[in-house]
């Protein structure tokens, strides 16, 4: 009698789950490692948004950089012909020094972002850090970096096939779709989507999707990205405009600039003003 055994491909929710796993087994030893807290008879809860200010943190200071400010670093970087290295600190928060009940800061803390330490150069940080180098930065926050000596390109395609795929619209086929730019869209046009939390969520999704692309509101490509060329110019220049009563549910007027650091745009922005304009000049 001969006995075979046959290894069937794991699940994918198999994999996922042991995926996530492997990753929290790797945050807990980074835990364990660093000393985040002493080991004690209790247990420990940790709920940033219960945080009272003068009793759990002194002061809250948020960590996110705003996409003008990271296009205003990169466009500097290339008027000054600078290179650009990318590094990876493992477990950042947790290496903060803490005055209150924990030893060391925890993600989630309202006081982590200001407790993490600071250094001068990649090799001072090095010492004290785990980290990756990662080399000339060519990808970061889902964003492609394409760097030549005449121009940086900033792209989102691999984003933006994500977003189809979530959408169910994968297996479009791109079609050259002629747009009126005038048509002014109604809240009752149309019937309602489907799913409501589906549709949120894709509508974060293409916010997001603006860091690379101002014009998404109507038919465009998806290679298309952001250059930024190194200017010798300096000057900030804003272009602004606004309609007048261009919506068709409330009338109210909508607000557009775009701001350029030399030849290269910097930051854009297009909203619904929250009052009603009597005139154009008003608007």
């Amino acid at each position: 009698m001969t006995i075979t055994s046959h290894k069937s491909p794991l699940p994918k929710s198999y994999k996922i789950a042991l995926n996530d796993n492997a990753a929290m087994e790797d945050e807990y030893n980074a835990l364990i490692k660093i000393g985040t807290w002493d080991l004690a008879q209790a247990r420990l809860v940790c709920d940033g948004r219960s945080q009272k200010v003068g009793v759990d943190y002194d002061e809250t200071f948020s960590p996110i950089v705003k996409p003008a400010t990271i296009r205003t670093v990169l466009s500097k970087t290339m008027a000054k012909k600078w290179s650009i290295h990318q590094l990876d600190v493992k477990n950042a928060f947790l290496h903060g020094d803490l005055q209150e009940t924990l030893r060391k800061a925890l993600y989630g803390l309202k006081q982590a972002p200001t407790a993490w330490l600071r250094a001068e150069i990649i090799s001072q940080l090095q010492t004290e850090f785990p980290m990756t180098d990662l080399g000339p930065m060519s990808y970061f926050l889902g964003i492609a970096v394409i760097r030549t000596p005449s121009y940086l390109l900033l792209s989102q395609e691999k984003y933006a096939h994500e977003i189809l795929e979530r959408a169910g619209m994968s297996s479009c086929k791109p079609a050259a779709t002629p747009v009126d730019t005038k048509y002014k869209l109604s809240e009752d046009v149309g019937p309602p989507f489907r799913d409501p939390t589906l549709y949120r969520s894709l509508a974060d999704a293409l916010q997001y999707l603006i860091f690379t692309r101002p014009n998404i509101a109507y038919a465009g490509t998806i290679d298309h990205g952001l250059h930024l060329y190194p200017s010798a110019s300096h000057r900030l220049i804003t272009y602004t405009d606004a309609d007048w009563g261009g919506c068709p549910d409330t009338r109210r007027s909508t607000s557009g600039y775009c701001c350029f650091l030399g030849d290269n745009l910097i930051s854009w922005s297009s909203k619904r003003q929250h009052t009603l304009s009597k005139s154009s000049a008003e608007a």
